[in-house]
């Protein structure tokens, strides 16, 4: 670790040395703490990331439609083979699956890990238990032990962790559940300043879902599935209480075609939905953001009247273990705008009602261009799509709770 006098010469020629403002203020532990912060942040990349923050990522890129099949079109005999093929792969222990938690309950007023959060169904159970509870089913069904991967934040993997203690796991067995975390970026505020959560902390936020590519190489999980002899990893958003990550159908059909990456997209109800669509860019598949199509984009139709980018991304989407094997160098990252609250390079307290500061992160489906070709499979979205992201309105608990509900109530009938 380098002395105060060496740390002082170092960020004198970062331009950074009121990251020491606080020095005198800390404890020895604290002074330890934020000496290695410092060391572990790339200067270089922070500043380049800064100075790019309003070139728009898909610039200069040829952006088309991809084609997508619709689930319901296909014939009930095709259907049927790719089920039977998904449900023998299930029962090979083919597949793993790997959950995206790496989030607080900031949006939904809550404070705690997104997948702690409660939701009011006819019993009420946290999102990583209505997880727990399909997985269980589905290794009951086929007479298997899933490997449950989960990724989470250095801000809230210890939470996570306790909670999963606190809970038994969910009576999934600790020894099927792997928890790794994601790297963090520090945040800049609008004047490319690195900030303060306190006196003896940078302000620093998870690199983004793209993040999970690094940490399933660096924490060995590819290479865990590889001895397991696993084929298949299914990734998605914690936060979409309705997604079936084990859909025997999907998982059949994208081996049977021979994809190497598959994804489930829904339609969107119209241009202006928020949501990312499919796309290729480049010629290679992709995902253009709503904030980066144009007008003219979104309202493009095809021939039948159909939007031509009108299938949405919704975070879910399956690997071949050999394709995650490729994607070994960090991806670019992208620039978002948050509020915070936070300590400023002069010792002043911010706050603001609107965004105020730079946060740099990673997508995942950035990481898509790596295959040559995606299966892309429109599925219902009321069956599919109850995401749990705003206390209020669109995404809430509320909408998520009613798309839940009447889902399992029509699943019921029509068993009956």
């Amino acid at each position: 670790m380098k002395t105060l006098e060496e740390m002082k010469e170092y960020l004198k020629k970062e331009n950074a040395e009121y990251l020491l403002r606080f020095y005198d203020e800390l404890s020895e532990i604290e002074k330890a703490e934020l000496f290695k912060q410092i060391e572990h942040i790339d200067f270089e990349l922070m500043k380049k990331l800064y100075d790019s923050r309003n070139i728009p990522p898909i610039k200069n890129k040829k952006i088309e439609n991809i084609t997508h099949e619709i689930l319901e079109k296909i014939p009930q005999e095709e259907r049927k083979k790719y089920c039977e093929r998904g449900e023998e792969l299930l029962r090979s222990n083919k597949v793993a699956v790997c959950q995206m938690a790496g989030g607080q309950g900031t949006r939904l007023g809550y404070n705690g890990p997104k997948g702690t959060f409660e939701v009011n169904l006819k019993e009420p159970k946290t999102i990583f238990e209505i997880f727990a509870d399909k997985l269980k089913e589905s290794c009951e069904k086929y007479n298997v032990n899933i490997p449950w991967y989960i990724m989470t934040s250095k801000e809230n993997n210890d939470e996570t962790i306790s909670f999963f203690e606190q809970h038994n796991y969910f009576e999934y067995g600790k020894e099927n559940i792997k928890f790794f975390i994601q790297r963090e970026l520090p945040l800049l505020d609008y004047d490319g300043n690195f900030i303060f959560a306190e006196k003896s902390k940078i302000f620093m936020a998870a690199n983004g879902n793209g993040g999970i590519y690094e940490a399933l190489h660096r924490e060995n999980i590819l290479k865990e599935m590889k001895e397991k002899q696993i084929d298949y990893l299914a990734i998605g958003n914690v936060d979409n209480i309705l997604m079936d990550m084990l859909e025997p159908t999907f998982i059949g059909m994208m081996d049977l075609k021979n994809k190497e990456l598959a994804v489930k997209t829904v339609t969107k109800v119209s241009p202006e939905e928020r949501v990312g669509v499919i796309c290729k860019m480049d010629g290679k598949p992709g995902v253009v953001e709503y904030t980066e199509i144009s007008e003219e984009m979104a309202n493009m139709r095809d021939e039948d009247g159909n939007l031509k980018f009108g299938e949405a991304y919704f975070g879910f989407v399956m690997f071949r273990r050999e394709l995650l094997d490729k994607i070994v160098k960090d991806l670019d990252y992208r620039p978002a705008r948050k509020k915070n609250s936070y300590i400023d390079k002069n010792g002043e307290h911010i706050t603001s009602d609107v965004p105020n500061t730079y946060k740099f992160e990673m997508f995942i489906f950035d990481g898509f261009e790596i295959a040559d070709d995606m299966l892309a499979l429109s599925v219902k979205r009321e069956e599919n799509f109850a995401p749990i992201k705003n206390k209020d309105g669109v995404d809430s608990p509320a909408t998520a709770i009613d798309l839940y509900n009447n889902y399992y109530n029509n699943k019921k009938t029509e068993n009956l």
